[in-house]
Parts: C-alpha cells; sequence; structure tokens
C-alpha cells in the first residue's frame, strides 16, 4: 500500500471514530443483536411450561410463538428507512426501550392474549433495532476492511444467540418459572439505553423530500401477508385454505403497489436503483436462496436427532453445537477471506461447500453415525456462514452510505423471507417424499396410514394406538420413510446451494474499498477541507 493510501485510511479512521471509540461502539451494537437473536429462540423451550400455565388455544400458542418473527419481519423496512430520515441511534435507543417494556410485560403476562400482545412488540422493538445496528456499522466504519471485520464479528454474535436462546432458556426454566427468559433481557437493556445514547454517534440519510408514510405502511401490511401465508404454508397448512391464501394474495398485491408506488416518486423511500447493481442485487439473491435452501434442513434435522436416533433434547442440542462454533469461526475469519479471495469466489465457494456438506449427510441412516454428523455440521455451518457474510459484506458495502437503513432492512427482509419460504418449500418436499411410502403398510387400516402420514411424530402416536404387530410394522416403516424423505430433501437443497453458487458468479471478482470523503483539518482554525482517499483492490480473486 502506497504512503498516500495509508495516510487517506487513517484519515478515515480518525473522522469515523471521532467522538467514540469505533470498536467499542461495535461492542454496543453485537449486545443490541445477541438480546434480538437470543430473543428469537428463547421462548422455544419454554412452550411446554407456558401451555401449562397459561392453557392457550391450539391457535393461540401459534401465535405466542410466530408473533415475534412474523412482526419483526413485517417492520424490518419501515423502520430501517425511518432511522435513514430521523436517526438511527435515536431508532435504536426507542428499538431498546420497547424491548425492555415488552419483556417486562411477557414475563409478567398472566393470559395468553397479554403474551401474544406482549411477544409483538417485542417484535416491533426488534424490527427497530435489527436495520439500526448494520446501518450504523455502516457508518462507523467507512473503511471496508475494517467494516468486513466488524461484519464478521457482528454475524458470529448472531450466531451465538441463535446457539444460547435455547440453552439460556433451559437453564432459567430448571430454576425459576417460565417468564424468567424475557427479564434477562431487562438489565441488559438498563445498561444498553445510557451505554449507547453516550457513545453511538448519530447520522441520517440524504433526507430529501418526505417521508412516504404510505409506501411504509404499505411495504409493512404487504410483508406481515407474504409471511403469514409462506409461514402457514409452510406449518403444513392447506393450499387451498382462506386464511393462507387471502394473507398471501394481498400481500403480494401490496408489495407490487409498494414497488411501484416507488418507482414513481422522485424522494422514495426505498431507492430500488440499487437494484439495477449488480453486486446488491445479486447479494440479496443469495441471502435468499442461503436460507431457502437450509432453514428447512435445520427443523428437519432436530426431527431425525430426535425421533429417528432417539437422542434427547440436550443430546440434541449439544450434536448440533458444532455447527454454531462453525459458523462462529467462519464470521471471525470472513474478513480475511474476503481479502484473500474477493467476493464471487468466497461466496460461490460457501455455496459449494455447503452442498458438499449437505450431500454427506446424506449418508444418515437409521443408525447414530457421531463422526459424520460432526463433520457434515462443521462444514455446513463454516460453508452457510462465509455464504451469508459474503453476501451480507458486499450488498452493505454497494449500497450509498444514505441508504444504510433502507439497504439492511431491504437484507433482513431477504433473510426471514428465504427461511419462510425454505421452510414451506423443503417442509412440502419431505411430505412429498414422506408419506407415499405408509399408504400399503401390512395390517395397518387405511384411516390409521392417513393419519401416520402427516409427520413421524403423528406416526408414533399412530403406532402406538395400534399396538402388536401392526404397530410395530407402522413405526418401522414410518422411519424407513422419514430417511428417505431426509435424503430427497438433502438432494433438492443441494441443488438450490448450487444454483446460488451459479448466481454468486455475477459478484465482484475483487473487494473493492470504495473512495469516502472525510474531512481534513486546514491549516487554518476552523476550516476542513473534504480529501478523497483512492480505491484500492485488496482482493485478489482471479
Amino acid at each position: 500500500m502506497s504512503g498516500t493510501t495509508t495516510a487517506a485510511v487513517g484519515l478515515r479512521r480518525r473522522a469515523a471514530g471521532a467522538g467514540a471509540n469505533r470498536w467499542v461502539v461495535l461492542v454496543v451494537l453485537c449486545t443490541s443483536l445477541l438480546l434480538v437473536a437470543v430473543d428469537a429462540t428463547v421462548l422455544h423451550v419454554a412452550v411446554p411450561a407456558v401451555t401449562e400455565d397459561l392453557k392457550p388455544s391450539a391457535i393461540e400458542l401459534l401465535w405466542i410463538v410466530d408473533t415475534y418473527p412474523l412482526v419483526c419481519a413485517s417492520l424490518l423496512i419501515l423502520f430501517g428507512t425511518l432511522g435513514d430520515r430521523v436517526g438511527r441511534r435515536r431508532i435504536l435507543l426507542l428499538g431498546y426501550a420497547l424491548f425492555g417494556v415488552a419483556s417486562a410485560m411477557a414475563a409478567v403476562a398472566d393470559t395468553a392474549q397479554v403474551l401474544i400482545v406482549a411477544r409483538a412488540l417485542l417484535g416491533v422493538g426488534g424490527a427497530m433495532i435489527m436495520p439500526a445496528t448494520l446501518s450504523i456499522l455502516r457508518q462507523v466504519f467507512p473503511d471496508r476492511r475494517e467494516r468486513a471485520l466488524a461484519i464478521g464479528v457482528w454475524s458470529a454474535v448472531a450466531a451465538v444467540g441463535a446457539a444460547v436462546g435455547p440453552l439460556l432458556g433451559g437453564f432459567l426454566l430448571e430454576h425459576f418459572w417460565w417468564g424468567s427468559v424475557f427479564l434477562v433481557n431487562i438489565p441488559l437493556m438498563l445498561v444498553s439505553l445510557p451505554v449507547g445514547r453516550l457513545l453511538l454517534p448519530e447520522s441520517t440519510g440524504a433526507g430529501d423530500g418526505p417521508w412516504d408514510v404510505v409506501g411504509a405502511l404499505m411495504a409493512a401490511a404487504g410483508l406481515f401477508g407474504v409471511v403469514l401465508g409462506v409461514k402457514r404454508l409452510g406449518g403444513g397448512e392447506p393450499v387451498d385454505s382462506a386464511f393462507t391464501v387471502v394473507p398471501l394474495v394481498v400481500g403480494v398485491a401490496l408489495v407490487v403497489l409498494f414497488v411501484r408506488r416507488q418507482r414513481r416518486r422522485k424522494h422514495p423511500l426505498v431507492d430500488l436503483r440499487m437494484f439495477a447493481r449488480p453486486a446488491f442485487s445479486t447479494s440479496v439473491g443469495c441471502i435468499v436462496l442461503a436460507m431457502l435452501a437450509l432453514v428447512g434442513l435445520e427443523l428437519i434435522a432436530a426431527q431425525y436427532l430426535q425421533l429417528v436416533l432417539d437422542l434427547s433434547p440436550l443430546e440434541t442440542g449439544l450434536r448440533l453445537v458444532p455447527l454454531t462454533f462453525a459458523a462462529m469461526a467462519a464470521g471471525l475469519f470472513g474478513a480475511r477471506m474476503l481479502r484473500r479471495f474477493g467476493p464471487r469466489r468466497m461466496v460461490s465457494s460457501g455455496f459449494c461447500l455447503t452442498a458438499f456438506a449437505v450431500v454427506l449427510l446424506t449418508a444418515m441412516g437409521r443408525q447414530d453415525n457421531p463422526g459424520l454428523l460432526l463433520a457434515g455440521f462443521v462444514l455446513l455451518g463454516f460453508g452457510l456462514e462465509t455464504t451469508l457474510f459474503g453476501a451480507y459484506e458486499s450488498m452493505l458495502s454497494e449500497a450509498p452510505p444514505e441508504q444504510a437503513g433502507g439497504a439492511a432492512a431491504i437484507g433482513e427482509t431477504s433473510y426471514q423471507l428465504g427461511a419462510g419460504i425454505g421452510i414451506a418449500l423443503l417442509g412440502s418436499v419431505m411430505n412429498a417424499a414422506y408419506t407415499p411410502g405408509l399408504t400399503s403398510v401390512p395390517g395397518v387400516p387405511a384411516s390409521a396410514s392417513a393419519a401416520a402420514g402427516h409427520s413421524l411424530g403423528e406416526a408414533y402416536d399412530v403406532a402406538g394406538r395400534l399396538g402388536g404387530p401392526a404397530g410395530d410394522a407402522l413405526r418401522e416403516a414410518a422411519r424407513d420413510c422419514f430417511v428417505h424423505g431426509l435424503h430427497v430433501t438433502l438432494l433438492v437443497s443441494a441443488g438450490l446451494l448450487l444454483l446460488g453458487a451459479a448466481m454468486a458468479l455475477r459478484l465482484p471478482r475483487a473487494m473493492q474499498c470504495e473512495t469516502v470523503a472525510v474531512e481534513v483539518p486546514s491549516p487554518r482554525a476552523g476550516v476542513g477541507t473534504p480529501t478523497h482517499a483512492p480505491p484500492v483492490d485488496v482482493g485478489r480473486g482471479g
């Protein structure tokens, strides 16, 4: 690196760190992310205790679990773009406060309805926090090399949060009541609010023209309908059900109208011209495809470990721990890999490595093979995180700084939509491969076979009620059919991942460090002169 470039990078770092150490800011932002990631999974282990205490109906229990991710995904664009307009730190701090209040409300909820409302408010708070953390990170780290390292730490913390949630929830449930899984948020928020107000820098976008309130509400309602419809499909609801079709159709229509509205407006809520940039649109597509291909496998893998291999929930969680540690390692080494290989080779290789891991896992059968599972999960976690890291970093770096909140919201929305579609798609593939094999089990009535075809867990229940040789035959057939369905689903997922690898070839070969304008103190007191650091080719992609 030349002396001029070194000086320019130093100026950029000093400018970004004015008033606050950027690495301290990263710690504060990662704490925010950790809370949101933990809260997304911490309730899963508390569902039986909640059911026993509050006696919710089946529909109420579904909303208790799904309200948080549903509301959060719907409001990401609204709050991401609002942060660009009124201040990202302001939205983040409001999110902190709302998250703390909603956590207290959830902890003391004495009815299912109160808990559902509290979970919805937690979703609102999460939607305020998530895009704000990424957009502030984009502002505080203008140098792409440092930003890549920061995003790596950020993504590693997200992996930790997703894994810690169930473990923390299980520990608290062993010693306290179910509401304690929400109370842990409050002391952290009480610390984060004053620390964030003191240390986090405020930043906004260009602020040209009025904020499009109608467009923001249209996007929120449209995404709510789309995510709700997709979640119902993923939950096995009938495709022709009005409660599935109507939200999906209305949601898609509103999203289409939102896009048309943004194209017509002089000052759009989301500048859709970002999608004309190949690196941005490709990164968003890679995020969707990675989650679409893999998120359903997590649910299927948990069922395989518990229902086929007869592992306890704790043993299942421990088997999945290597996946989390591999994802953490990929996040921490992501910046170095991005500099070495460039976005194109990094994301494409991540897809290929993940596809290899998925194909490797097709060797899973009815017998436990710990070594195979360890190797497959390690490769899966490392490959997936490598892919998502490269895609997120490229997407955020490609977006204009003034659109950082909107870009971060688009990335998070793509993640949520990909996850929802993946559960629906791979769940359908699994059912299509699993069900036919149970239609003609010797000695099993047709009605029992039809009920067993819904899921492996239900097949075990039916087999238990039948008893005798017929029950044993149904149990064995269901287990064989599930393993077959798992293999088919893995192969479909591998195909989607290879499609993602081909898509990633549209990304830039090398990591381009963009030109950033900073204020350089002039020899004259109080006068600043903008200086531009030249772009630097860091990657060695060929």
